[in-house]
């Protein structure tokens, strides 16, 4: 399973974001995080559990300082400081300072670079995390069922998770966000069964958001059951949608 130890990693070439430094604001060691997704290249949570110390907001803002001023001095894109990592970011009790900390940082070596971050959308429910993942350029909210009980079965959220609570904290979003979904069956479940799909349409319509990442398992993944779909048996799902006029990226 894949596992970042450096705060500051890359860039790497990301399928979404282009030329992409990678920031992990999660402990280094293992997995910390409140989904447990069947699919997650880090693996399950249980394997994951060796450190539970997150970097401080020094340390992260050491590290953001040197890797950018170096790339910046070599000349070295960078399109995307994407947060993402061993889990989800926003868990970090300093998110909100180390989103401006970046921003600073961004406005210094690379002003043209979009800051993203990959979210699981759980805790958009608190003010301090809303309010910073608006004020950056990328703020990429996953919702990858439209039922409470796929959730469960696919995400498998550590503690209470309602997808309606999650829904309306999207909503003062006013539609400015990244809508992810991944697309994937078992032989337990289907994402794109023909009323899971219609209900996640329904979703989209009612989020507006302004554009849509839909993709499918590219890395190994801790459950070995999963099955992949195509781009193109995913994009006739969502042709309704951008028939509508969504923007959507559909990535195999």
């Amino acid at each position: 399973m894949l596992h970042f130890d450096d705060i500051v990693f890359g860039p790497i070439f990301s399928r979404r974001l282009g030329s992409s430094l990678g920031v992990n604001v999660l402990p280094s060691k293992g997995k910390l995080c409140n989904f447990d997704c069947v699919y997650c290249e880090c693996g399950w949570n249980k394997d994951g559990i060796a450190e539970r110390r997150f970097p401080s907001l020094e340390e992260v803002e050491a590290a953001l300082e040197e890797k950018m001023s170096k790339a910046s001095a070599e000349g070295v894109p960078v399109d995307s400081i994407t947060f993402s990592g061993n889990g989800e970011p926003t868990m970090h009790p300093d998110f909100p300072e180390i989103i401006d900390a970046t921003l600073r940082c961004r406005d210094r070596y690379f002003p043209q670079a979009k800051v993203s971050v990959l979210s699981n959308a759980t805790l958009i429910g608190r003010s301090a995390v809303a309010e910073a993942l608006m004020k950056i350029d990328n703020p990429i909210l996953k919702i990858d069922a439209s039922s409470d009980a796929l959730i469960s079965m696919i995400n498998k959220p550590v503690g209470s998770y309602r997808l309606a609570e999650v829904i309306e904290a999207m909503k003062k979003f006013n539609g400015n966000f990244i809508l992810q979904t991944m697309f994937l069956r078992s032989p337990d479940f289907d994402t794109a069964a023909p009323e899971a799909l219609e209900n996640w349409m329904d979703i989209v319509r009612e989020l507006k958001p302004r554009e849509i990442m839909v993709y499918t398992i590219d890395r190994e993944t801790p459950d070995k059951s999963l099955q992949k779909y195509t781009v193109e048996e995913m994009t006739a799902f969502v042709r309704p949608l951008m028939d509508e006029g969504f923007k959507i990226q559909v990535r195999g």
